[in-house]
């Protein structure tokens, strides 16, 4: 319900934002209308042209300034509040440059009344063209519009996990006591065995306990093809079934989800700064006073130098109302909300704005083996025979005897066998024995399957493999011997395969400038092996658990900026340790706490992807904070009257106000672009 309540309390915002641009800018739009349509020949009411109505035209320009004046009074509220406090922000230069525009214009309407009174023309047509109001109206509507347009970019963030709260049903098919009953999703408890037919939204995380099926998680995770699902796999909330009908068991549920800790994530990420947040917001800081000091100065200055006082007060306003950092204000929220955005549709959850700006100057990423850069999962990957049988007669016999045990790579075996379509055939007195091997009868003969020691051990020679196995030792593959009646019949290797994806993430980091180091427990044969298959720069072999975060840490100590990349599992201190903190595959485990970026599938791909969307981000939030930056600083001197002695320039209020709007406006249009961030893989 929170989640939800700040979802709603986004589109309130952005409702209320609305609402103040679209008053704010219908009646500049008036405003400017009489107040410039004059002077570029547009047709205005009588009642409002020549001098004898001057008062009722700067009446009517008042009148109209009022409106966007108070749907926008919160500006001068927190303004003029922060300034009084000492603790001056971007309002109270909004509030000071459009009070000022605001103030000039009463004066100027007084001044065309005396000018009237007195029967001085000259006063009247003066200030009948330099009323200012609508500088005020400027000000203020397009500085709301800049910041609808930021609103409008904070709802677009969640728009994506908008649509996934859609994709999650609002009822189950449960069994309670023997029957099948439809209850809410929200009434569901762990261990609730909820009932999936085709087409329907998995409402909660959960295990299959019967029935097979093919999900679409691609809301979830971007993969398009559907992932085929069987008894023991895992199902996760808001992704879609396909053809088949499953029960599974519930595991996560309410908070607990997938989808809700996605959805806390985004929130969280997008409302946390970033350190180059903080720096503008500091730089403001600063800012403020000092631009309110040169516009006295710059009054001052000209009052001194002989200028008639209104003279002077028109360059103070045009120095407050140009001054305003509205630009640089936006220039880093909106493109961190929008990059977090991006992060979503992607696969890609990222927890902190600070992640997102840290990705970008990372120099080192490490690589956690299994799980990360491998499968996680051994798979055969030879199978080799001395002639006597054939490679299937061999993974027969070889999946038949390893059948009973529980030994991952006897899993591998047998998991081959399976795929290839074979029958496998029960075996008789089998006896494991612990670390070396196994021994069974197959047909009525006595079979050994095993490592090169327990081969050994039994007086068994390889004979004509003896090569091939050092072949495959050497290339960080596991081995496996059988033998019948004392001789070697043929070797199943084992591995833990590569990801498909793998060896071009690897190469693309590297292209980015990125070294990539390899941790991992196995031997240094293995670590070898698999560094030079995938040109990886430095493998770092027989690193227990526990100690991958020392690794990292030594890292850190060289100075480098390091991201860990693991599975999430035993990989927590080490991911809590690097600068950036990478779960790869892992949303629905304890990496959500202790990384600080997720991606929801498992492909290194996504890491690839997550570093540039960080250097688009910091970019283009570097290209925001420039045009800011060259704004002001072109634009306060020009206000100021430097240029007036040489040329007789001058920036007038009016001016002052589209300029610095247009650049807010601009800042934003440019952050937007990141939605059409695409990763070059």
């Amino acid at each position: 319900c929170s989640r939800r309540g700040s979802r709603l309390a986004v589109q309130d915002e952005i409702g209320e934002m609305k609402y103040r641009a679209i008053v704010s800018l219908i009646f500049m739009a008036f405003l400017l209308y009489i107040a410039m349509g004059p002077m570029i020949g547009l047709p205005i009411p009588p009642w409002l042209v020549g001098p004898e109505n001057a008062v009722t035209m700067a009446l009517a320009q008042f009148l109209l300034a009022l409106p966007v004046i108070y749907v926008n009074r919160q500006y001068y509220q927190t303004g003029f509040k922060t300034l009084w406090h000492r603790s001056p922000n971007m309002d109270s230069l909004i509030a000071l440059g459009s009070g000022a525009a605001i103030l000039y214009g009463i004066f100027a309407l007084f001044r065309i009344g005396y000018g009237l009174g007195h029967a001085d023309l000259d006063l009247v047509n003066r200030y009948v063209n330099d009323l200012y109001f609508e500088s005020a109206a400027m000000i203020l509507g397009l500085i709301t519009l800049g910041k609808y347009l930021e609103a409008r970019s904070k709802g677009r963030t969640s728009d994506a996990i908008a649509k996934l709260m859609d994709l999650a049903p609002k009822t189950a098919s449960v069994i309670r006591q023997g029957e099948e009953v439809e209850i809410p999703v929200a009434d569901l408890v762990e261990g609730d065995v909820i009932v999936i037919r085709p087409g329907q939204s998995i409402p909660v995380d959960g295990v299959i306990i019967e029935g097979s099926s093919a999900v679409d998680e691609s809301a979830l995770t971007g993969e398009s093809i559907p992932v085929a699902k069987q008894v023991g796999d895992q199902v996760i909330s808001a992704t879609i079934n396909q053809a088949g009908s499953f029960r599974f068991q519930a595991q996560k549920v309410g908070d607990d989800t997938t989808l809700a800790q996605i959805i806390r994530l985004v929130e969280e990420a997008s409302a946390s700064k970033a350190p180059i947040a903080k720096m503008a917001d500091q730089i403001s800081a600063v800012f403020v006073p000092v631009v309110i000091v040169i516009a006295l100065l710059a009054s001052l200055t000209w009052l001194l130098l002989g200028h008639p006082f209104e003279f002077a007060l028109t360059i103070g306003v045009a120095v407050l109302v140009i001054s305003c950092p509205c630009a640089l204000g936006l220039a880093t929220p909106v493109a961190i909300m929008v990059g977090t955005g991006q992060g979503a549709l992607h696969g890609i959850l990222l927890k902190s704005a600070e992640s997102l700006e840290t990705a970008h100057k990372l120099n080192t990423v490490v690589l956690d083996k299994t799980g990360t850069i491998t499968e996680g999962k051994p798979e055969v990957t030879d199978v080799l025979t001395t002639g006597a049988y054939s490679e299937e007669e061999l993974l027969l016999i070889g999946a038949s005897l390893e059948k009973p045990s529980e030994h991952p790579l006897a899993e591998a075996i047998v998991r081959r066998a399976r795929e290839d379509g074979l029958s496998l055939e029960a075996v008789e007195n089998f006896g494991a024995v612990p670390g070396k091997g196994i021994q069974a009868e197959f047909r009525g003969e006595k079979y050994l399957a095993g490592n090169f020691a327990f081969m050994s051990e039994n007086g068994i020679s390889l004979g004509e493999l003896e090569k091939e196995a050092d072949r495959l030792a050497q290339a960080g593959k596991t081995p496996m011997y059988f033998a019948k009646g004392g001789e070697t019949i043929g070797i199943i290797a084992v591995a833990d395969v590569v990801k498909p994806t793998s060896r071009q993430a690897i190469a693309d980091l590297k292209k980015m400038g990125i070294d990539v180091v390899m941790l991992t427990g196995d031997n240094e044969k293995t670590a070898e092996a698999i560094r030079r298959e995938l040109n990886i720069d430095t493998a770092i072999a027989e690193v227990l658990p526990e100690d991958k975060e020392r690794e990292i840490r030594a890292l850190q100590e060289k100075g480098l900026l390091v991201a860990m990349v693991g599975d999430g599992i035993n990989d927590a201190p080490a991911l809590a340790r690097a600068d950036v903190g990478i779960a790869i595959g892992a949303g629905t485990d304890v990496a959500l706490e202790s990384a600080d970026i997720v991606l929801m599938r498992n492909d290194l791909l996504d890491v690839v992807t997550a570093i540039q969307l960080s250097r688009a981000t910091i970019r283009n939030i570097k290209q925001n904070l420039f045009w800011a930056f060259f704004y002001n600083t072109l634009g306060i001197p020009l206000a100021a009257g430097v240029l007036f002695p040489f040329f007789g320039w001058l920036l007038s209020p009016m001016y002052a106000a589209a300029a610095m709007s247009l650049s807010s406006i601009f800042v934003v249009s440019n952050a937007l672009r990141l939605r059409r961030f695409k990763p070059s893989l």
